[in-house]
Parts: C-alpha cells; sequence; structure tokens
C-alpha cells in the first residue's frame, strides 16, 4: 500500500470514531437545543448533519486525489535535497517532532487568521462561518476554494519546514480530533475547560469564535494548541457562553 494511502487509511476511521462519540455526547448532553424538540428536530438534525458532512467528504475526495501525493512529494524533494529548516538545522529525536509540529500549527493559525483579514480568503471562509446550528458536522463545512488554497499554500510550506511525512500525518490526526471536539455542541464544566484551555482550544474558545459579533469572530484563531492566540493578543474568553449567537451577520442563529 503506497503511503498515500496508509494516510488516508488510517485518517478517515480515526475522524469518524471522533465524530460519532461527539455526536453521541451532543445527543446526550447537547449545550445548546439547537433543533428544538420532537421529531422534527431529529429530522432537522439529520438533514443538517448530513449536509456538512457531504461538504467534507467531497474535500476529502479533492485532498485525497488532488493534493496529498504532492504534499509527499514536497516533503520528500525537501528531505533528498536538505531544504527545510528542519534540515538546515537537525534536532534530535524528540525535540525535532515538537518543532515541527509547532511550524505546522504555527501556520494554521496564520492561515486562519489571514481568512479572516483578507477579502478574497473571508469570501470562501464564511462558509464555514454561516452555519448557525454549530455542531460537530461544523468541523467538515468548508469551501472547496478554502480547501483548494490551503492546499496549495501547503506544498511550499511543507517544503519550508522540512517535517516528514510522519511528523505531519500525526499533526493532522491530532488537528483533526480538536477541531471536531472545539466545534461540537457541548460544554465542559469550568474548571476542565480553563485547564484544557491552557494547551489546546476548547469549545469555550471557539463558540466566541463562531459569534455573529464581529469583534468576536475576529479572535481565538488557533486551531490545535491555544498559546497562538495569547501570544498575539487574540484571546477572548466569554463571560455568559449562553448569549452567543452563531453565524455570519446576514445569517444569524435562531435559537
Amino acid at each position: 500500500m503506497k503511503l498515500a494511502d496508509q494516510i488516508t487509511a488510517f485518517r478517515l476511521p480515526a475522524a469518524l470514531t471522533v465524530l460519532a462519540v461527539l455526536v453521541l455526547w451532543e445527543s446526550v448532553q447537547p449545550f445548546f437545543p439547537l433543533f428544538g424538540h420532537g421529531p422534527q428536530s431529529v429530522r432537522d438534525r439529520v438533514v443538517h448533519g448530513m449536509k456538512n458532512i457531504a461538504i467534507g467528504l467531497v474535500n476529502v475526495i479533492l485532498v485525497r486525489f488532488g493534493f496529498l501525493g504532492v504534499w509527499i512529494a514536497a516533503m520528500d524533494w525537501s528531505r533528498e535535497h536538505g531544504v527545510g529548516v528542519l534540515h538546515w538545522a537537525p534536532l534530535p529525536g524528540a525535540t525535532g517532532w515538537i518543532v515541527a509540529i509547532l511550524l505546522l500549527d504555527g501556520w494554521t493559525y496564520a492561515w486562519h487568521r489571514l481568512n479572516h483579514i483578507v477579502p478574497g480568503l473571508w469570501r470562501f471562509h464564511r462558509l464555514h462561518h454561516s452555519d448557525r446550528h454549530m455542531d460537530a458536522t461544523t468541523a467538515s463545512r468548508f469551501h472547496l476554494g478554502e480547501i483548494a488554497l490551503s492546499s496549495i499554500a501547503r506544498v511550499p510550506l511543507l517544503a519550508l519546514i522540512g517535517c516528514s511525512v510522519e511528523q505531519f500525518a500525526v499533526y493532522e490526526v491530532a488537528l483533526l480530533a480538536v477541531v471536531q471536539f472545539q466545534h461540537a455542541n457541548v460544554g465542559l464544566p469550568d474548571r476542565l475547560d480553563r485547564l484544557l484551555r491552557v494547551v489546546i482550544v476548547t469549545p469555550h474558545l471557539h463558540k466566541v469564535h463562531h459569534s455573529v459579533v464581529v469583534a468576536e469572530q475576529n479572535t481565538n484563531f488557533s486551531s490545535l494548541f491555544s498559546w497562538w492566540d495569547r501570544l498575539a493578543r487574540t484571546l477572548r474568553l466569554s463571560p455568559d457562553q449562553t448569549a452567543i449567537v452563531f453565524g455570519v451577520d446576514d445569517a444569524p442563529s435562531v435559537r
């Protein structure tokens, strides 16, 4: 089996497993009553989730057959020619892994922030924010244009970082799991959320980011590790999460 196929074969089951756990959690103990109650609410929730998942599956196909091979080629080229930060300054064992994952996640923060600043990028990214009922399936709701542009930008990035395919794969799996978690319609006890958000992005932080209020949308850009927002002074907490309304200015949430 080719390495690209191995990565896909592992990543997809991992993503589906995390999604299933989060959907069950949302069903048992939802933070917001996004779809109300009764049979109609179940239908609405299923339709909403299937639409988001369908968008995500299209994006998975694009990445798998359009970009994954190119990413691997860029990392192989970087290794063979000694190009990239991690080849210019080789680091032993775990240190190299830590630096690789930090560089990848630092870029993810920067790219996310650019999607809110650059009008052309926001035109695509707003589809993600327009979801009026944010839940775990919203993590799959990204415009095909955004996925294509971010995938293209990753080609020179991966060569410049000089990370290995294994380091990249581990980062991708961790990122996907945390991104699904932070979008889930769940709430954590305050003490636990405070503890977790020292390191990773929690549902509390990301609910603020999906607020219809632009000043709140333009905060909490971190995707895996939360400290980028602290370093860049873009971190924002909400004193009352129950007051948050999801969506963009022309598509507010109705609750």
